[in-house]
């Protein structure tokens, strides 16, 4: 009978990332086993830690939603992972790793979307961002310190998963790809349900070459991916999709990420995070445990940034009224 590794010698491009050239792990905890290549542990490793667990509570665009078909952090973990996988099929690249970079690309991800990370990015003068936070969540804050121990590979693809990112592999620029085109497309239907966007709103020229529909429109992004990289040793999409893609994206942050609405809900998550952030650091004992070890290795700020963006949605929110707000449960007179 065929191993894994075996297999991907038969099957996978010659431009494939193979499992067993991999470079290894920080440390040699695990033994090697038969039945699992590196990137299939650490997919695992991944969907059973606390933070994959904690995405389906942090919003993807629009805050706490009152309609359960919006998007989340998890929701769209799964979209790039599903997108990804398939990409990665039809170029024979390796599918192993790129789903593993795609469970794992946001664990990093604050409370609030792209709004608490905009927060903590100016609490910590500059320093926090989603992508190097997924990279210390899986080093260093999963499993009280140990962390999740992923491969090299991994921890490439989830640092370099951004739009300046650059993956040291084919199957991280897949997921680089694929996150592109999973928050597009579902910030557009997300828009729309939400009343911010009618269908007629997108551009027109852009809809002619990108499609009319949601599945359209990624549909037509994965075929030109494969037909421009397909045995090549590079990924990318033909020119006239991918200017029509970063246009639909520009299109978005005019009119849906940076709009009056968006304005006013970013000005009250940067209450939230900021005034959480300023206790925190007024008040270091009231860290959880874990956390106070963490300030031996580093500054603070850091480490508060580390628990709040940790929080879901909701813990943020609870925290917050538990600081501030009254208590409004006594007795009656």
């Amino acid at each position: 009978m065929l191993n894994t590794y075996e297999i991907e010698k038969l099957f996978l491009s010659e431009y494939a990332f193979f499992s067993n050239q991999s470079e290894g792990r920080y440390s040699d905890d695990i033994e090697e086993c038969e039945m699992r290549t590196p990137f299939q542990r650490d997919r695992d490793r991944i969907l059973h830690s606390k933070a994959f667990r904690r995405l389906k509570n942090k919003t993807q665009v629009f805050l706490k939603p009152e309609n359960d078909h919006f998007r989340t952090r998890l929701t769209h973990t799964l979209d790039v992972s599903q997108i990804a996988r398939t990409i990665a099929r039809l170029l024979t690249l390796n599918e192993d790793l790129v789903e593993a970079i795609s469970l794992g690309h946001d664990l990093g991800h604050t409370p609030f979307g792209h709004a608490g990370e905009r927060t903590l990015k100016k609490l910590t003068r500059g320093i926090f961002t989603h992508n190097t936070q997924s990279l210390r969540v899986v080093d260093i804050i999963e499993r009280e310190g140990k962390g999740l121990n992923l491969t090299m590979e991994v921890r490439d693809g989830i640092l370099n998963h951004t739009k300046i990112g650059n993956p040291s592999t084919l199957e991280g620029k897949v997921v680089h790809f694929a996150d592109r085109i999973a928050y597009i497309n579902h910030d557009i239907d997300d828009s729309i349900r939400a009343g911010i966007l009618k269908k007629k709103d997108l551009p027109r020229d852009i809809v002619e070459i990108l499609g009319q529909t949601h599945s359209e429109r990624i549909s037509t992004m994965i075929k030109s991916i494969v037909h421009e990289s397909y045995g090549k040793n590079y990924v990318t999409m033909e020119d006239h999709i991918l200017k029509a893609t970063n246009e639909m994206r520009d299109f978005l942050f005019d009119k849906v990420y940076l709009s009056c609405d968006s304005q006013n809900e970013e000005r009250k998550v940067n209450k939230i995070v900021s005034e959480l952030f300023e206790y925190y650091i007024e008040n270091l004992d009231m860290l959880p445990n874990f956390f106070l070890t963490l300030l031996d290795r580093d500054e603070s700020d850091i480490v508060v940034a580390d628990y709040i963006a940790t929080m879901t949605d909701n813990f943020a929110m609870q925290e917050y009224k538990n600081i501030y707000l009254p208590n409004t449960r006594g007795k009656s007179q």
